[in-house]
């Protein structure tokens, strides 16, 4: 977060020091959920604490609150870009830099510069502004994130064209989810304050579909959480699970397709990601029947959607224990022990191990049958 305290009251664009601006995403599932208005209320807000604000790029979209929460913000003019007989505009990102502001507001980070700009995309630009030392923030709808593209384009049908590498967000100082229902943007869509009349019955019948929008929330949540995750594990120096994540341990043994169906079950009730562990013994070659059992416990688990792991290590607790922290496994899910009450005396058990290296996560001890 950007606070005035960070920054010096008093504007002297030449004395500042040479460090990388901060950068906070105005995140949303869809048009209209209100990121430049959230951006351009922090931007007065921040004005009125004393910090140098200027807008970089502002897309109203025609629509008019927007263009009224924009008033008392100094603009900075845009670049023309002459295109055949057409006249084009785009952020003019040497006069954001030259005007030096404390805070640039740049809007829609996904969107493609007119050919022959200098720069292809418009999240270019803003590294150019952040390496010059300007804080940024920007908005972006949660369609244009890369690695979503594909399960985006499953959920509403639509190949999104304009795309930011998730490198973007994962460098980010701070990610905000501006989130409201998709009943509340429907009624919005229906006013008339996200698109024109005539484009509103296209939009609830194709991207706007009630189903469309509940699963783009999803994700847009989803990812500020993952990026809440990833900001306690580096500030703690350890995981910290907000995802439930379900990992079930097979081995050589036949009741490890139990121990499968049954963690997938778990995961599909926590709509958690699912994971099979087996620990290979390096000290210790499979039989055919031993191999093939393994082959199986890999097919079933993709048949659930799953992810198999396989790991070499003689340490089968150890093993187990490193890979939930790797994948920050909430629940895991294990068969009851075979060894003998003699061994389980001198060794002790694989529960036990487990309890005493994985603090937080919850263990399921599947009492099985000896045979399919």
């Amino acid at each position: 977060m950007i606070h005035s305290s960070e920054i010096s009251q008093q504007h002297r664009p030449h004395d500042r020091p040479r460090r990388r601006g901060k950068h906070k995403i105005f995140i949303g599932m869809a048009p209209g959920v209100g990121k430049t208005f959230r951006m351009l209320e922090e931007g007065h807000r921040l004005k009125s604490e004393g910090i140098d604000v200027a807008i970089g790029l502002l897309e109203t979209h025609g629509r008019k609150e927007t263009a009224t929460k924009a008033e008392g913000l100094e603009i900075i003019p845009r670049k023309q870009m002459r295109r055949g007989e057409t006249i084009l505009t785009e952020m003019d990102t040497a006069a954001v830099i030259s005007r030096r502001p404390q805070l640039a507001l740049i809007d829609e980070l996904a969107h493609t510069n007119v050919p022959g700009s200098q720069r292809e995309k418009r999240y270019q630009d803003v590294e150019e502004i952040l390496n010059a030392g300007i804080d940024v923030f920007s908005t972006v709808n949660i369609q244009h994130i890369e690695s979503l593209n594909d399960l985006v384009a499953r959920i509403t049908g639509v190949v999104v064209r304009e795309r930011v590498p998730d490198r973007i967000l994962e460098d980010a100082d701070e990610i905000v989810v501006v989130d409201v229902t998709p009943e509340t943007l429907e009624e919005r869509l229906l006013e008339g304050k996200i698109y024109a009349p005539e484009k509103i019955e296209q939009s609830l019948e194709n991207f706007f579909q009630r189903r469309h929008l509940i699963a783009l929330r999803e994700l847009a949540l989803r990812e500020v959480a993952d990026n809440v995750e990833d900001d306690a594990e580096n500030f703690k120096g350890q995981f910290c699970n907000i995802h439930e994540r379900v990992l079930v341990c097979v081995s050589t043994y036949p009741n490890s397709l139990q121990l499968l169906r049954r963690g997938a079950r778990i995961a599909s009730y926590m709509n958690a990601p699912f994971y099979t562990l087996f620990v290979d013994d390096p000290d210790r070659f499979l039989t055919k029947v031993e191999s093939l059992h393994v082959e199986t416990c890999q097919k079933l688990c993709q048949e659930f959607q799953g992810q198999f792991l396989r790991v070499q290590s003689p340490n089968v607790a150890k093993a187990i224990s490193d890979v939930a922290k790797q994948y920050r496994i909430t629940q895991i899910v294990i068969g009851e022990s075979q060894k003998s009450r003699w061994q389980l005396l001198f060794r002790g058990s694989l529960t036990q191990q487990l309890v005493r290296s994985l603090k937080h996560v919850d263990l399921h001890i599947i009492a099985t049958e000896k045979s399919q």
